[in-house]
């Protein structure tokens, strides 16, 4: 159920909703000691009404890699490591009549993947997407950062270049906004069940975007 009212905006939309019904299947096997393979597909239907429904109608992740002492590399369609590490609000509150999320344009297609081991609470991570020929912008857009978890505290700080155009995340090849790149920060605290959330994300001459959320 959900309740959506912002200003400036349209009027207040009040309803039972679907927010990305999944069904699928992942599954993983040690290739060698210390060498694991996995996989994972998703596809998405609407479970709130039934009138004009097709079934399984939508697509969301199909991905497949490897980890290991090395860290973990994976290749297809599946959130960024932007999105996971900063972009963090918009995935509790995906239904939403206006996108809460941070204005970035590297998708979620055709990208390879990697996030290293923990090195004392640190890790790196990022991502760089294979575009086709047929996809107007650069052929290699891609998103570094790096991470720190100790204890109940996490802080993460990434950047996307925004070099290539929307085709892989919105359908449409449209012209992005600009190149420079954004960035993002993200501050998380937890305790036991409780998870309490902060992010502020920037991109010159489009946005300045900050988020807070809590979590049980």
């Amino acid at each position: 159920w959900a309740h959506t009212d912002m200003d400036p905006g349209n009027s207040a939309t009040t309803g039972l909703v679907d927010n990305g019904s999944t069904i699928g299947f992942k599954h993983s096997h040690e290739i060698s000691p210390g060498l694991t393979g996995f996989l994972k597909a998703e596809l998405e239907f609407d479970a709130d009404d039934k009138a004009g429904n097709g079934g399984l109608n939508a697509f969301d992740e199909a991905y497949i890699g490897v980890k290991g002492d090395f860290g973990k590399v994976w290749v297809g369609s599946d959130d960024s490591v932007y999105e996971q590490n900063i972009d963090y609000v918009v995935n509790f509150f995906e239904y939403a009549e206006y996108n809460i999320g941070g204005s970035y344009s590297t998708g979620e297609g055709d990208l390879v993947q990697y996030v290293s081991p923990s090195m004392g609470g640190f890790s790196a991570f990022g991502a760089v997407q294979i575009n086709s020929n047929e996809v107007q912008g650069s052929a290699y857009p891609y998103q570094l950062g790096v991470s720190y978890a100790v204890d109940a505290v996490t802080v993460a700080l990434a950047l996307d270049s925004n070099d290539g155009y929307t085709a892989y995340s919105k359908g449409a090849a449209t012209p992005d906004a600009n190149n420079e790149n954004t960035y993002g920060l993200r501050v998380a605290y937890e305790m036991d069940n409780v998870m309490v959330s902060g992010e502020y994300q920037t991109r010159s001459d489009v946005q300045n975007q900050f988020g807070l959320i809590g979590v049980y």
